[in-house]
């Protein structure tokens, strides 16, 4: 049996030499990094970080660190992939220690294949650490769990849009009672997304909850339902996932604005 080490570089890259650590900084809240995840930050030479990083966890940081924030904003102005890429590699070959943190988990909508991909091709050696994904965040800031015996045996974490634009679904088994799904990045989809599910049969009355800034001291959590739903996105100004199929518990611990159910 053959044993490896979490800390050896997946793709056999010399750890003498410089690396990048693709790192999950969770949701928001400093509090809920990973132990690993902390020590990255306070070790890294150079981090290149995501715009939703939070300052409380940038200021982890170690203080003779470079900080490159390398922003992505949907449908506004954004570093491209390719720079990104070339940023990673250009400081890991220099013998840096690369910590490129990002929002979340970095394998849940945050393109780390294509990373993965770029440090692959340059010889540059790797590694991943998970961090906590918005949805779970969120479900937990309103008391509800993603998935429950009798209710749904399976859970959907979707986009809004992809490249080609609003991201098409399985719209008929989201459609079915007792569907749960977690959509990021879907305010700008909200129509689109409500109009799809009511053409296959979705109940109006469904639960949703939008959970703004999940997480963080700022978050606001709005209960409403599938026939309110882009009113409700409307009043959302900040990052937010949106919880098909689930209504925030009576005892959760953040006030909820409740929407009208139409």
């Amino acid at each position: 049996m053959t044993f490896i080490s979490s800390d050896i570089r997946t793709n056999g890259g010399s750890l003498d030499r410089g690396r990048v650590d693709l790192v999950g900084a969770g949701p928001g809240d400093p509090d809920l990094l990973t132990l690993k995840a902390l020590r990255a930050l306070a070790h890294a030479d150079v981090v290149i970080h995501d715009r939703l990083i939070s300052a409380e966890i940038l200021a982890l940081i170690h203080p003779d660190a470079q900080v490159i924030e390398a922003g992505k904003t949907g449908f506004g102005p954004s570093m491209p992939q390719e720079e990104i890429n070339a940023l990673m590699i250009e400081h890991a070959r220099a013998g840096a220690h690369v910590l490129r943190l990002k929002s979340g988990d970095p394998g849940v909508f945050g393109r780390l294949d294509e990373e993965l991909a770029a440090l692959e091709d340059a010889g540059i050696a790797w590694h991943v650490i998970p961090g906590i994904t918005a949805a779970s965040a969120a479900a937990a800031q309103i008391g509800q769990p993603l998935t429950q015996r009798g209710r749904n045996s399976d859970l959907r974490l979707l986009t809004g849009h992809d490249v080609q634009g609003f991201a098409e679904q399985d719209w008929r088994a989201l459609a079915r009672p007792g569907a749960v799904a977690a959509i990021y990045m879907g305010k700008r989809s909200a129509r689109f997304t409500q109009g799809r599910l009511l053409m296959h049969g979705a109940d109006p009355a469904t639960p949703v909850t939008i959970v703004e800034n999940a997480s963080r001291p700022d978050s606001i959590t709005r209960a409403t339902s599938l026939s309110r739903l882009p009113q409700a996105v409307a009043e959302c100004s900040g990052p937010a996932v949106i919880l098909f199929g689930l209504a925030p518990r009576a005892a959760a611990a953040l006030p909820v604005i409740k929407e009208a159910i139409q």
